[in-house]
């Protein structure tokens, strides 16, 4: 017997499995998917079974058996199925990635052995992350009526302590001191029991918050949830991997119809799989699921400890878990029959990885889908405009809509604010008029409002006003950000800190001035602004959440347990406040500059915009107090902006469609973006230049009419973290296989030490 084995070693050169001989004493162990040790080279190296096969197979005739090693052990549990070793092996083409690093993506975090070298020896090391557990104490047999020997105090406490209940020897230990001798003498009686119990570190996950749990009571579906249901359902039965796009506004009840469809797949025996943006995963949206399949659910996401993460990994993998709750990652964990994939805000840019290998998890769950036969469900109040266009494209993709929301009540009325005009007569605060009106009057009703800024810190950036120097970073094409607490400017990009000058440190002047506005200066200002309203409103809460203040473990649920508890309140944010929450007394939003992200280079920044701001407005008004949103912006006529105003999709799409057809852009086109980049801004300048000609060379890129290559260029974003960067943008028919097209070349080119490159096929922006 033979096994394909993939080497842990992350490079495009081992794009391929190799053979290996499957020693008698383990023939009869399944190995697919398991870690073993191999010989490679002069060396051991750790890889992974990606499948076996019997020398009746066709691909044992063309081995040379006196070339054939033998694998030397076996280093874990099986982490993957045969269909996860052929979504690993799918992704390594589509995306032209090292294999082992897609292969990575279905083992357990923290839980993988390495081989490492020890005085001259390779030697297996198992994995720091696994099992914990802990040892409990309980009441024995002979327990009853047992009385310790006098003078025997230690037994006393802890027999005492284990007759009110089964009790960790931890606990006993901190209540008591060492208590192993007590133990062991009671348990030789017969009177205790000592006995190992395994432990799930986190499982008082925050959705377990008494403020976020949700009544399990099953609504009423409307008509429109009651058709997307059935569109779904009929889809799930085809069992042909077909794909439904629930367009339906904010409050519509989308999350109502996964839970429909979840439980009819759990009827049915299979599995599902829940998506949700990263920042969308709150402990109230975690909570609705639990609330409905209770211990069924396992959740993964970043914000858990690599222990917690492998704990629920390893609940997956037992059977257990029938339902899994996730960021992208969520699609490689252990989950087994998985009929339904839901993809929550599916137009997010964060189901795009943005290191190798650099995969869309939209794209994957359709290829799992059609290989498993499950349907995918793809929800978004502003659907991407892929997947709008696949609806029309695509036999096997269907659009529902969801026109109303489920309470009947009416989407909030979006008002914009041109603050060029607030300007011009005299009115200089970041604040307009009729955002501070509002905030007074909703405030006064005893309501509450969301204030949303899309970026951090104090100012966007520093400007000496006497010679117009911006502090920089070193190590990225990027100016500083200005935080006030601390008093420091911070390159968002790499991390880089440094003490805010005094004076500028290129001639010298004290005259500096803090361009742009951070959320930490919003902070200050709106409190200054409440603050003038007058004492009767002392007691308004003023809560900012940010990538500063939720990076600590547990401040996100505790920051909106503040909101929650709060009798009125502002929640001030970045993005992360735009989906995925849903409080009944919030009645005004506030976007404080729109322009953000609508003047970026990026192809995509009035789609982007506009799907902002529509996910902001919709956390208004979700009950029965009626909801406003006041938009403020200096470019009030553009497109994205009034789309959104008036709720009405079609002007962004008449403006945005024919822009892209005209300048290939996506959805009317497939784009890979070649990336290189090193420390040397000259050898990078010079290795892109010659793998243009390399690869028009090698692939007659520019003979080719279906093809489109630009020149190399730098990138919009040119120096990040220390290392300079250009870039190559090809571009092809939808149907035109592009990874076909590369990969042969990009598997066979000679790497590089100092000047590296890499494939984003797909890129979700061009920075």
């Amino acid at each position: 017997m033979f096994a394909s084995v993939v080497l842990d070693i992350p490079t495009q050169s081992l794009d391929a499995a190799f053979t290996y001989a499957v020693p008698a004493e383990i023939e009869e162990l399944d190995l697919i998917g398991r870690a073993v040790v191999v010989p490679f080279g002069p060396r051991r190296a750790l890889g992974f079974v990606l499948d076996v096969f019997g020398e009746e197979d066709p691909r044992a005739s063309e081995l040379n058996p006196t070339k054939i090693k033998e694998i030397f052990e076996v280093a874990s549990q099986s982490f993957f199925d045969s269909d996860g070793a052929a979504c690993a092996q799918f992704m390594a083409h589509y995306y032209i990635a090292p294999l082992s690093s897609c292969v990575r993506l279905f083992t357990p975090p923290g839980g993988v052995p390495k081989v490492v070298q020890r005085k001259g020896a390779w030697v297996l090391e198992q994995p720091v992350i696994g099992e914990v557990d802990d040892r409990w104490a309980t009441l024995g047999p002979k327990a009853e009526g047992f009385v310790p020997r006098k003078g025997s105090y230690k037994q006393e406490a802890v027999l005492a302590a284990v007759r009110k209940g089964d009790v960790r020897v931890a606990e006993l230990t901190a209540e008591f001191g060492a208590v192993n001798s007590a133990l062991s003498a009671l348990e030789k009686k017969g009177v205790v029991r000592v006995e190992n119990r395994r432990r799930m570190r986190g499982v008082s996950d925050a959705s377990e918050s008494s403020v976020f749990r949700v009544d399990i009571e099953k609504p009423q579906l409307n008509e429109e949830q009651q058709n997307a249901l059935d569109v779904i359902t009929a889809a799930f039965n085809r069992r042909s991997g077909e794909v439904v796009l629930v367009d339906g506004v904010t409050g519509s009840g989308k999350t109502e119809v996964y839970l429909r469809i979840i439980e009819e797949v759990l009827n049915q025996g299979k599995n599902a799989i829940v998506l949700v943006p990263e920042i969308s995963l709150t402990p109230q949206t975690v909570a609705r699921f639990r609330g409905r399949f209770g211990n069924q659910v396992a959740v993964m996401h970043s914000r858990m400890s690599q222990g917690e993460r492998y704990d629920q990994w390893d609940f997956i993998r037992s059977g257990a878990a029938r339902v899994v709750v996730g960021a992208r990652s969520a699609l490689f964990t252990p989950l087994p029959n998985v009929g339904a994939i839901i993809i929550d805000e599916e137009h997010e840019g964060s189901y795009k990885q943005d290191s190798q290998p650099r995969y869309h998890a939209r794209d994957i769950a359709c290829w799992q889908a059609r290989r498993k036969g499950a349907v995918v469900v793809l929800g978004s109040a502003t659907p991407s405009l892929e997947a709008l266009h696949a609806c029309e494209a695509n036999a096997h993709w269907h659009q529902v809509t969801l026109k109303n929301r489920a309470n009947q009540k009416p989407l909030p009325k979006i008002a914009v604010v041109d603050m060029a005009h607030e300007f011009n007569v005299g009115h200089k605060s970041m604040f307009s008029r009729p955002l501070i009106e509002a905030l007074k009057n909703e405030l006064s009703a005893g309501r509450k409002a969301v204030l949303m800024l899309n970026q951090r810190g104090f100012a966007k950036f520093l400007l000496c006003r006497d010679c117009g120097f911006v502090p920089t970073c070193d190590s990225c094409s990027t100016s500083l950000t200005y935080h006030e607490n601390g008093g420091k400017i911070v390159c968002h990009h790499c991390g880089h800190t440094e003490l805010a000058p005094a004076a500028c440190s290129k001639c010298g002047s004290p005259y500096l001035k803090k361009f742009g506005a951070g959320t930490q200066r919003v902070e200050a200002e709106l409190k200054a602004l409440i603050s003038g309203f007058g004492e009767d409103f002392s007691d308004v809460a003023i809560i900012r959440m940010d990538a500063d203040t939720t990076k600590t473990k547990g401040a996100h649920q505790k920051l909106l347990e503040e909101f929650v508890q709060a009798s009125r309140a502002v929640l001030l944010g970045t993005q992360m406040i735009a989906k995925g929450l849903d409080f009944d007394d919030v009645t005004l939003v506030g976007v404080i500059n729109a322009d953000t992200t609508l003047h970026l280079p990026d192809y995509r920044a009035g789609e982007r915009t506009f799907d902002l701001i529509e996910q902001v407005a919709g956390r208004a008004g979700r009950a029965d107090l009626p909801g406003r949103v006041i938009v403020q912006t200096y470019d009030a006529t553009v497109p994205a902006i009034q789309a959104a105003k008036n709720y009405d999709r079609s002007l962004l799409l008449e403006d945005e469609l024919p822009k892209r057809e005209l300048l290939g852009y996506p959805p009317y086109v497939r784009m890979a973006n070649i990336l290189v980049w090193g420390e040397d801004e000259s050898q990078v300048k010079a290795a892109a230049q010659e793998l243009y000609i390399q690869l028009d060379q090698a692939l007659g890129l520019l003979d080719r009419e279906e093809v489109t290559v630009l020149p190399a260029t730098p990138c919009v974003l040119s120096k990040l973290k220390k290392m300079h960067r250009w870039h190559i943008v090809l571009s092809c028919s939808p149907e035109y296989d592009l990874p076909g097209l590369l990969e042969p070349f990009f598997r066979s080119r000679k790497t590089s030490d100092s000047v590296r490159v890499s494939i984003d096929v797909d890129p979700q922006n061009l920075l």
